[in-house]
């Protein structure tokens, strides 16, 4: 229905008068290529590099929000560590006294910086002195350099998923269930050229009969039912051993063939 809106817009109605068959013919296929082009340029590199970005600050987030959130010039980490401090750059505290309470030390040093190390965050203290009261030990020792493990708190790893992969990467990744996916991709790209064409038909070459709506709703019916199967064939690809990828590939490929010319036939 949106197409039927934008093949009666104005603008429209004027390139038709003004245009011969042929070149809207040539202009049809200028804007399938660029769009395609856009939503491939989207697809494989943008959007990629954008969902890596963001799945980063939230791991960060996520990891900070484990350690907790400094506030008034104080720093607490439950009831393992106290850091006060006089100022704070990105990870790093300075001019700092740091209570650690299950040790019952007391530490006073120039900075001391959040470190990830393994799966540990590490609280390393540059230039103090660090002094330890307990049952054990009585002492005070002055140091350059001492790391103190939080290991009760483990950090979150970035976990590569489908999406930090383009197309090439996917269908080459040792992942059955990740190559799948790109296979899921190809189709896509594909499925993309098929609405692209019987879009462009309603705007530019299709003549408004009194049916449209009917006409419009089974195409768009057809449309569903062939990302509904291809779903379900994607699920045969990771679940049964039997359907292998040359099926999925002739499966999807005839019902894209069908569905373009039946959309040609009903859009005469």
């Amino acid at each position: 229905m949106l197409n039927s809106k934008i093949k009666n817009s104005s603008e429209i109605i004027i390139l038709k008068q003004y245009l011969s068959y042929d070149k809207l013919r040539i202009l049809f296929q200028l804007l399938i290529f660029l769009i395609f082009l856009i939503f491939t340029l989207n697809n494989e590199i943008i959007s990629k590099n954008f969902y890596e970005k963001y799945k980063i600050k939230e791991l960060e987030i996520r990891n900070n929000l484990k350690l907790g959130t400094p506030a008034q010039k104080e720093f607490h980490i439950d009831d393992i560590v106290s850091i006060f401090f006089e100022k704070k750059i990105d990870n790093t505290f300075y001019d700092i006294e740091a209570i650690i309470y299950g040790q019952n030390q007391f530490i006073v040093s120039n900075s001391v910086e959040i470190e990830l190390s393994k799966s540990n965050f590490n609280l390393v203290f540059l230039d103090g002195e660090r002094l330890t009261l307990n049952d054990n030990q009585k002492s005070k020792t002055i140091f350059d350099k001492f790391t103190y493990v939080l290991e009760s708190k483990n950090y979150e790893e970035l976990l590569m998923d489908k999406d930090h992969y383009n197309t090439f990467e996917l269908i080459s990744h040792p992942e059955k269930e990740f190559r799948n996916h790109g296979h899921n991709k190809i189709f896509q790209y594909f499925f993309l050229i098929v609405v692209g064409l019987i879009s462009l038909k309603i705007i530019f070459f299709y003549v408004n009969k009194m049916n449209n709506l009917s006409r419009f709703g089974f195409i768009f019916f057809v449309i569903l039912l062939a990302q509904i199967l291809n779903s379900y064939l994607i699920y045969l690809l990771d679940n049964a051993h039997i359907f292998s990828i040359v099926y999925y590939y002739i499966f999807n490929f005839t019902l894209l063939l069908a569905i373009y010319f039946l959309a040609r036939k009903i859009l005469k």
